[in-house]
């Protein structure tokens, strides 16, 4: 709770505009630590339907696409003059950036991908219109990492506005686990934040990095209206999966039978949660073998992936399983937009904040053992033989030829994998001798 209603000078709101809405985790984490919407700015209709199920007052604008909303929104529109919003928060779309598609046959566009520039460059025109006292941008690492990242292009239109408008925007920006701030999930998000007066950003310090909410502190009490089957090939060989582990457990390095290369396949392939751990990053677009897996030996529930993401229990999506999924796994994770919002409105409007943020998760008094693995069906056993080595460092498990694709199953992984890759020559070892896999990005 606040002390203050988390107002400005005056007696005002902290009034935010949402640009890339979503299905509203970044908007709710933000409210929570009492800013106030005044628009919400979405293209897809069926994450705007989500958005009216559970936020029936939310106000979304009838610009649902970015680029009209920099051509026709104003500040007097929303019942306020240039200056006088507090916030402008967006999460823009991260395919161009992502690693789950550095592999795939386009690649890892960032910033060569026209879409990226047209729909960042009507972002600056909203700042340039509004002059929000702060600019929150979340997004996947690639986003400020890297030479095809945004970070140049931000910089330079926010310089642009600084030179027209007098203000002295300076970019801040962090990769953050947000197991960290205790959402049960391991996920790297990039966090770009620009206050109008040139000020460096506070940022929140880390809560859970000793002692992280666990996969099973979220789930335990889920009860999906549906529950979902595993499907593909290899459907039958997740119940053999340790808990915890991937697809390295039946490799030369693991302690199963020897069914796979080595680092031939990519991190998420038969991925399974492990109770006592935060889960692995949740893909918004997984294929049949795309992990993490529930430890049922299954695919997650979206009511399962929205938990894992910080969501309430009580939180529900429109559509089919794989569009609530995509929308689930694509979303900002509320309690980390309540930690960022609660710093923001801290630091820039003197709010004060008794206790934890109220989307955090609370631990468990005990978590049960884990679920034994079943033998290896007698099916996968002709997999066992000779395997080819791993092609190299930066090649992905299976790189692109000039004279032949690579086959259908593999390319499946690599244009909806887990944003992660594994790497490490010392990872096979590792899962030997540790109950639980760790990513070596990550641990």
């Amino acid at each position: 709770m606040t002390d203050c209603k988390s107002l400005e000078p005056g007696g005002r709101p902290l009034r935010y505009l949402s640009a890339f809405s979503g299905v509203g985790g970044l908007d709710l984490g933000l409210e929570r630590a009492g800013f106030e919407a005044i628009g919400g700015i979405e293209s897809d209709a069926a994450a705007r339907r989500s958005l009216a199920l559970n936020r029936p007052r939310f106000p979304q604008l009838r610009l649902h696409d970015v680029n009209d909303a920099a051509r026709d929104l104003r500040p007097n529109g929303l019942g306020m003059d240039a200056g006088e919003l507090a916030l402008l928060a967006a999460g823009p779309p991260c395919q161009p950036f992502s690693k789950a598609a550095q592999w795939s046959r386009t690649s890892a566009l960032g910033m060569r991908d026209e879409r990226t520039r047209r729909c960042l460059g009507c972002l600056m025109t909203l700042v340039e219109r509004f002059l929000p006292r702060a600019l929150l941008i979340e997004n996947v690492p690639g986003f400020v990492k890297g030479g095809r990242s945004a970070l140049s292009l931000v910089d330079d239109e926010l310089a642009d506005v600084n030179n027209r408008c007098q203000t002295r925007y300076r970019l801040s920006h962090r990769v953050l686990n947000v197991a960290e701030y205790g959402v049960p999930q391991r996920r790297r998000r990039a966090i770009v934040i620009a206050l109008r007066d040139g000020a460096d950003f506070a940022w929140p310090a880390a809560t859970h990095h000793d002692r992280p909410v666990r996969a099973w502190d979220a789930l335990r009490s889920i009860r999906p209206a549906m529950v979902p089957k595993p499907s593909g090939r290899f459907a039958s060989l997740l119940a053999s999966v340790p808990e915890g582990k991937n697809y390295q457990y039946f490799t030369e390095r693991g302690d199963g039978p020897d069914l796979f290369g080595y680092r031939r396949r990519f991190w998420s392939f038969l991925l399974k949660l492990a109770k006592d751990e935060p889960a692995w990053t949740v893909p918004a677009n997984p294929g049949p073998a795309t992990g993490p897996f529930h430890w049922d030996s299954r695919p997650l529930a979206p009511e399962e992936v929205l938990r894992l993401q910080s969501f309430p229990r009580s939180w529900r999506l429109e559509g089919g399983y794989r569009e609530q999924i995509r929308h689930a796994g694509n979303a900002t994770p509320p309690l980390l937009a309540e930690v960022l919002g609660r710093a923001l409105a801290t630091q820039l409007f003197g709010a004060h904040f008794r206790g934890q943020p109220t989307l955090a998760i609370r631990r468990a008094v005990r978590v049960p053992p884990a679920t034994p693995a079943s033998p290896v069906a007698s099916e996968y056993l002709s997999l066992a033989g000779e395997h080819d080595p791993h092609p190299g460092h930066g090649r992905g498990p299976n790189p692109r030829r000039a004279t032949a694709l690579v086959s259908r199953e593999s390319d499946h992984q690599g244009d909806h994998g887990s944003e992660r890759v594994d790497k490490g020559p010392a990872l096979g070892a590792m899962m030997k001798t540790s109950g639980t896999a760790r990513d070596p990005l990550t641990a």
